[in-house]
């Protein structure tokens, strides 16, 4: 597949452009430069839009964005085999966070191309005459969602890509000025995202495409997340300096109401979109953009022009979608006998291209403060087995491995899909007997009499051994009896929104002081989402039908008055490890509070001693660095261009 790559000056109309999702979904008309008579045509503008749709697969699933948006939270540190980039992002002393190692960059450089030709289609569109403002209202909704996230990252950034405010730019230029976040928010994210609700459809005119559903939830999340920064609970610096005055004279309270009308308005109009029936349902590879879904990045198995990479080996950069290796270790370590004696040792659990196994990469690995308390119910609520993967079967006959049966913990015979190693839900009453380094699992697992699986307790989670991301697991059709084809970058969609997200930001702002309809408050919607927590129809992890209902339990276990934190941490217990609670913690201004100290064994076998880390995290680490490819173009004086970088980064 050729792709452009192009350096980008901020304002640049040259932009790269790939494929989209599916090619039943989008068509594709790749081009390296835009101007706007291309976009005076009715090619032109699907052109872009498709581009628009596109650009997202450069942020989302990339594993180094990833990072930067849960490594150092509560949810998350760096595992075994991080670099830089990854020990950076966790404030532990490992390595200190610039401008150079910031991987939020890869926001930075996809955004502002993609703003600039949404900017185009908006300017352009209306001389062709047949464009609907349907069509003109998806560009909307993009530069809007790009401002959203480039505010939220690095604080106020520029409007003016060279031509003037949130004109289309056809020159590349080499200076730039930041504004305000009020500004940002106010002329750019909240008017696009109205004019977005008043034009778009109800239903999506493609598959995962824009509506009024997906434009009502960013603007409640706009709204919330600016009434936080006007209200600045805990005096976190912003950048550039500018007063927490919103320039129309409203206050938070007015922007936390304004949330919650707008979120319920959301689930009250829904269009095609409704919650899962199940939690497992949510993530179940074969149930793909599925109904919950409202926007992802698409890729595709049936054709690698339009998966934006190669079907058989991964890249490991965008546009795949890789993410899903960061916190899979390497479970392909795993040795079990061929004899009966513990002797003739081979691996039981192969590589392999279903969603509980994948590519191990070992760069990120979960705090067992997440494991053990954020998920601390785990018989009614579904939640922790829905995300993660706790069991590690054998598929060693897909692998080449002959023997029918293989011997394993205390020498006891398995056969392939029954469980090698089992991560332990709860502390055990009988105590498990660790070897005193890798021992005869060859990953330092521990036994227990009578079992043949190998065990860790949660407690015993360390940077090199802890349970999988089920929910990000690659999938594919093709595999044939196999292993498939595990290296490649996954070929499932990097979800991006979900209409349960209406209910928590709804709930959050009425926490907040907005005022609520009767039956729509914060413990009601939250049960909603608990309710459904509480449904069962399949163990993923005992891979066993459980059609079981605790929706009750779930609902009468919801504390009678919600606060933050409570919302935090069932936000925690849905979206775990899905990119979200970076944004969660700095938006409420709690990541300091919440995520300073975690817990951890270390880096090598057998390590099961959890050790508690401390987090350094400074007012100014609330915003990300701007990135230096981005201050190495600008062609201003030394001191501009420090000034343009965000305090404490330079």
């Amino acid at each position: 597949m050729k792709t452009f790559n192009i350096k980008f000056c901020i304002g640049a109309a040259i932009i790269s452009m790939s494929a989209v999702g599916c090619s039943d979904i989008l068509d594709e008309d790749p081009r390296s430069i835009y101007t706007p008579g291309f976009f005076q045509t009715e090619r032109g503008v699907n052109g872009g839009l498709t581009s628009m749709y596109s650009h997202l697969r450069y942020i989302f699933g990339d594993a180094y964005f990833y990072n930067t948006t849960l490594t150092g939270t509560d949810e998350v540190t760096y595992g075994r085999d991080a670099d830089e980039n990854f020990l950076a992002m966790d404030f532990s002393g490992r390595a200190a966070l610039n401008s150079n190692n910031s991987r939020a960059d890869r926001l930075w450089t996809a955004a502002f191309p993609n703003i600039n030709t949404a900017s185009g289609v908006i300017k352009n569109a209306t001389a062709v005459g047949t464009i609907s403002p349907a069509l003109v209202a998806e560009a909307r909704f993009f530069r809007a969602f790009d401002y959203f996230m480039l505010v939220q990252t690095f604080g106020g950034v520029p409007l003016d890509l060279g031509a003037g405010e949130l004109e289309f730019n056809t020159n590349a230029i080499r200076t730039s000025v930041r504004n305000t976040v009020p500004e940002v928010y106010t002329k750019a994210v909240f008017p696009d995202l109205l004019q977005a609700i008043t034009d778009l459809p109800a239903t999506p005119r493609v598959i995962g495409g824009a509506t009024k559903t997906l434009a009502r939830l960013y603007l409640a999340k706009a709204y919330l997340t600016y009434a936080w920064w006007l209200e600045n609970p805990n005096n976190i610096p912003t950048y550039p300096a500018a007063q927490r005055v919103d320039p129309a004279g409203k206050n938070a309270q007015y922007y936390y109401q304004q949330a919650y009308d707008v979120a319920i308005a959301g689930i009250e109009n829904p269009g095609p979109f409704r919650l899962q029936p199940t939690y497992y349902d949510v993530h179940l590879a074969t149930n793909d953009r599925n109904a919950e879904m409202m926007l992802y990045a698409d890729h595709t198995e049936s054709s690698e022009l339009y998966n934006g990479g190669s079907l058989t080996f991964g890249s490991g950069g965008a546009p795949d979608n890789f993410a899903g290796w960061m916190m899979t270790w390497n479970y392909t370590n795993i040795r079990s006998a061929t004899n009966p004696n513990g002797t003739g040792a081979v691996s039981s659990v192969q590589r392999e291209a279903v969603q509980q196994l994948g590519r191990p990469w070992n760069r990120m690995a979960p705090t067992i403060n997440a494991l053990e308390n954020t998920f601390a119910d785990k018989t009614n609520d579904s939640r922790y087995d829905g995300t993660f993967t706790t069991v590690y079967r054998g598929n060693w006959p897909k692998g080449g491995v002959a023997a029918a049966t293989l011997y394993n913990a205390n020498n006891l015979p398995v056969t392939p899909g029954q469980p090698i190693l089992t991560f332990l839900n709860e502390e055990p009453t009988t105590a498990i007997t660790y070897p005193s380094g890798a021992g005869t699992s060859n990953i330092g697992a521990g036994t227990q009499p009578g079992r043949a699986d190998y065990v860790v307790s949660l407690r015993g989670v360390s940077r090199i051994v802890y349970p999988g991301l089920w929910k990000l697991g690659p999938y594919r059709t093709d595999n044939g009896t196999g292993l498939g084809q595990p290296n490649a970058g996954s070929t499932r969609p990097f979800n991006i929104a979900k209409f349960s997200e209406l209910y928590f930001v709804a709930a959050e702002a009425v926490v907040k002081g907005a005022t609520p309809k009767a039956g729509q408050g914060a413990r009601e919607l939250i049960n909603v989402i608990r309710a459904r927590a509480g449904k069962w129809r399949f163990d993923n992890n005992g891979n066993v039908a459980k059609p079981q209902d605790n929706s009750t339990a779930m609902v009468e276990a919801t504390p009678a008055t919600i606060d933050i934190n409570y919302i935090l941490a069932e936000r925690s217990r849905e979206y775990y490890g899905e990119g979200y609670r970076w944004y969660d913690l700095v938006r409420t201004q709690k990541w300091t509070e919440l995520a300073s100290t975690y817990r951890i064994g270390g880096t090598n076998y057998g390590d099961h001693t959890p050790l508690t880390v401390t987090r350094t995290i400074q007012p100014y680490h609330y915003l990300r660095p701007i990135p230096q490819v981005q201050l190495d173009r600008l062609d201003v004086s030394a001191d501009v261009k420090a000034s343009y970088q965000n305090p404490g980064y330079n």
